[in-house]
């Protein structure tokens, strides 16, 4: 019988072909618990329950290690607010290069805090808008994968990932139940960005029916001009 959030997270990443060792579990466990001191005083996440920290935020994020195709080298995570669900993948495949994006710089602080706390290596925090992360030469192109959860419709996005990607990678983007009506709505973004839908895959997470995970391939390159200046896309949805 499982017993605790642990347990859940230990069973739940096993079933999933994600095993986790010890101390694998033992850096999630210091990782919720600092969480939960930080929130008391840094507004970082409303979910703080354990159970929910444990299946909302870890196993969440963890889900989308089973669609990031070949074995990622570098991943960026946009608007990683309390590092989900960039850090719960890091311990998951620890070689992995990750970069997190997050414009607040209250929010910025706590991961680079997390990040030395957790003793993760090859992981930089940027303070940045995503639109000026995928306007600087050195970020742009460069990622097998983008994630972005709980940021932004998935027009909106697209901009911010697809100029982050190599050709070939992957954006992953968790959705709840209006997934595919956001889809559709996506569909002349994609084209205009240079991306491709894979799929819309449901996510069996214990207690929930409605997790779902877009993946969108970037098939084609970003034109230039994308993405425009900071706050455009949101404000103007392709």
């Amino acid at each position: 019988m499982i017993k605790s959030p642990a347990d859940l997270l230990a069973a739940t990443a096993s079933a999933w072909g994600l095993p986790l060792s010890s101390a694998q579990l033992a850096v999630f466990a210091s990782y919720a618990a600092e969480l939960t001191n930080w929130n008391e005083r840094v507004n970082l996440t409303a979910i703080i329950g354990p159970d929910e920290i444990y299946l909302r935020h870890f196993l969440d994020s963890l889900s989308c290690a089973l669609h990031w195709g070949d074995q990622p080298q570098s991943l960026v995570d946009i608007g990683s607010g309390a590092g989900f669900p960039g850090l719960p993948l890091k311990i998951l495949r620890p070689a992995i290069r990750l970069t997190l994006l997050e414009s607040v710089a209250k929010k910025a602080v706590f991961l680079e805090h997390m990040v030395g706390l957790l003793g993760l290596e090859g992981v930089t925090v940027r303070a940045i808008r995503a639109e000026e992360a995928g306007r600087d030469p050195a970020q742009r192109g460069r990622y097998d994968v983008a994630t972005a959860r709980a940021v932004a419709e998935l027009r909106v996005l697209a901009e911010y990932g697809l100029p982050l990607l190599r050709l070939g990678g992957r954006l992953l983007a968790p959705k709840g139940a209006a997934a595919r009506e956001e889809v559709q709505a996506a569909g002349p973004a994609l084209a205009t960005l240079g991306g491709e839908l894979v799929g819309v895959h449901p996510v069996a997470l214990p207690g929930f029916d409605d997790r779902q995970i877009v993946v969108i391939r970037k098939s084609a390159p970003t034109a230039e001009r994308f993405p425009r200046p900071a706050g455009m896309p949101a404000r103007r949805p392709l």
